[in-house]
C-alpha cells in the first residue's frame, strides 16, 4: 500500500512538472488539437500515396518591418537596399517544378510607410520575385480608426504603388493580411496591442480576403486550431474569435462575412531538443536562432495542412522578421539557398511530387480553386490526358 501511494504521489508530481512546462510555453492552448491530429496526418499521408501526385504549394510571408527598433529613416532604407540587391541574385538560381522563382510575399506594416521603400518593393514585384500585402501594429485601437487605417493603406498601395488587387465586380481593393505582435481579433489575454473585439467584422469589411498570422506559438495569443485551412467570422462582442472555425473542403466556400485562415506548421521537433531532453517548438519560423533544416522541413510536410477531399495538395506558409539585422544576415547570406535547396530536393526533385513557390495571393486562389472544385476537376482531365 505504502509503496502503491508513494508511486501516486511521484506520477502527480511528474504530471505537475509537465503541465508547468506546458504552460510556460503556453502548450497548454494547443497540445490537445497536436495529439488529436496524429491520426489526421497518418490518413493524409496515406490518402496521398492512393493519388498519382502530391502537390506542394510553398509561401514565404514575411512582417517585413524596415523601422524595427525605431532606427532613422537611412538605416531604414539602407535595410531594403540590402534586400533589393541580394534577393533578386539568390532567387534567380532557383526554380520550381514549373521553372519560376521563389516568390517572397512581403506584409508591410501600415505605420512604416515610406514612398520610396515601397516604391523598391513594388518593383521588385513587377520584376516576379514576389509580391506586397498588409500588416499591422495598433494598440488600443476602434473598430472605427481601424477601418479607416486599412482603408486609406490599401487604397494608396493600390493606387500610388500599384499593388494588391481589385475584385473585378465591386472595385473593391482586396489584400491578405499578417497582424502585428500575433494579437489578431484582440486576442492577448491582457487586451494590448489591438483592443477591436471586432476586428475580423472589419479586416472583411475593407477587403481582406485572408489572415496568415499564425502559428504564433509560444505566444499566448495562439489558437486552440492548428495546422489547419478554414474559415473564421467574427461573433459580437467576443475576442479571438478565429479560435476556432469550419474546415477549408471541396465543394465549399466563402459563406458570408468569413476570412480565409491559412496557418503554417506548429508540432513538436524532437530531432532538436532543450538540453537534449524536451524538444523544441516547430512554429514555422525562419531566423538567425531557427535556420531552414532537412528535419524541419520534413515536419512541415508531416502537417499535412490542406483541404480536404484533396489531400494530394499540401500548403506549406512560414515566415520571418527578414528586415531585422540578424535574420536578413542569416537569410541573405545563405540561409535561403538552404531553404530552396531542401524545399527543391524533397519535393521538386523527388518522384511523385511537384513543388510550386508561390505568394501569398495565389496560395489564397489556389485554395479557392479547390474549394469550389476548379482545380481538382483541371487535374483529373489532365491525369486522364496524360493516362
Amino acid at each position: 500500500m505504502m509503496a502503491a501511494l508513494i508511486l501516486l504521489v511521484l506520477v502527480a508530481a511528474c504530471a505537475g512538472v509537465v503541465w508547468r512546462l506546458l504552460r510556460s510555453r503556453h502548450m497548454d492552448l494547443w497540445i490537445a488539437s497536436y495529439l488529436k491530429q496524429w491520426p489526421r496526418r497518418l490518413h493524409g499521408r496515406g490518402a496521398r500515396m492512393t493519388h498519382k501526385h502530391t502537390h506542394v504549394h510553398f509561401c514565404f510571408a514575411d512582417h517585413y518591418e524596415p523601422f524595427w527598433h525605431k532606427p532613422d529613416l537611412a538605416t531604414a532604407r539602407a535595410r531594403v537596399d540590402r534586400w533589393m540587391d541580394r534577393y533578386p541574385k539568390i532567387a534567380a538560381e532557383h526554380t520550381d517544378s514549373n521553372g519560376r522563382h521563389p516568390q517572397h510575399s512581403f506584409f508591410y506594416p501600415e505605420e512604416e510607410y515610406d514612398e520610396v521603400i515601397l516604391d523598391q518593393l513594388a518593383d521588385l514585384c513587377r520584376r516576379g520575385f514576389g509580391d506586397v500585402e498588409v500588416h499591422l501594429h495598433h494598440d488600443n485601437d476602434t473598430a472605427e480608426n481601424l477601418r479607416k487605417t486599412l482603408s486609406g493603406f490599401t487604397k494608396l498601395l493600390n493606387e500610388r504603388h500599384g499593388l494588391l488587387r481589385k475584385d473585378p465586380v465591386t472595385g473593391q481593393v482586396l489584400y491578405a493580411f499578417i497582424h502585428g505582435n500575433w494579437a489578431l481579433d484582440n486576442s492577448r489575454p491582457d487586451g494590448r496591442w489591438c483592443g477591436v473585439n471586432n476586428e475580423l467584422d472589419v479586416l472583411y469589411e475593407t477587403g481582406c480576403r485572408m489572415d496568415m498570422t499564425l502559428p504564433s506559438a509560444p505566444s499566448d495569443t495562439q489558437t486552440s486550431k492548428i495546422n489547419s485551412i478554414y474559415f473564421a467570422h467574427g461573433e459580437a462582442g467576443c475576442c479571438k474569435s478565429h479560435d476556432h472555425g469550419r474546415d477549408a473542403r471541396v465543394g465549399e466556400w466563402l459563406q458570408g462575412k468569413e476570412l480565409l485562415m491559412v496557418q503554417g506548421p506548429l508540432a513538436l521537433n524532437w530531432s532538436d531538443r532543450k538540453a537534449g531532453i524536451m524538444p523544441r517548438i516547430e512554429s514555422s519560423e525562419i531566423s538567425a536562432d531557427a535556420l531552414p533544416t532537412a528535419a524541419r522541413v520534413a515536419l512541415w510536410e508531416q502537417a499535412a495542412i490542406g483541404i480536404e477531399g484533396v489531400e494530394n495538395h499540401l500548403f506549406i506558409k512560414v515566415h520571418t522578421h527578414g528586415a531585422e539585422e540578424r535574420t536578413a544576415g542569416a537569410l541573405l547570406d545563405g540561409g535561403m539557398q538552404r531553404l530552396w535547396i531542401e524545399l527543391e530536393k524533397r519535393f521538386r526533385d523527388r518522384p511523385g511530387f511537384s513543388l510550386h513557390y508561390v505568394t501569398a495571393w495565389e496560395m489564397y486562389q489556389q485554395i479557392e480553386r479547390l474549394c469550389r472544385n476548379e482545380a481538382v476537376k483541371a487535374s483529373s482531365l489532365r491525369e486522364e490526358v496524360v493516362a
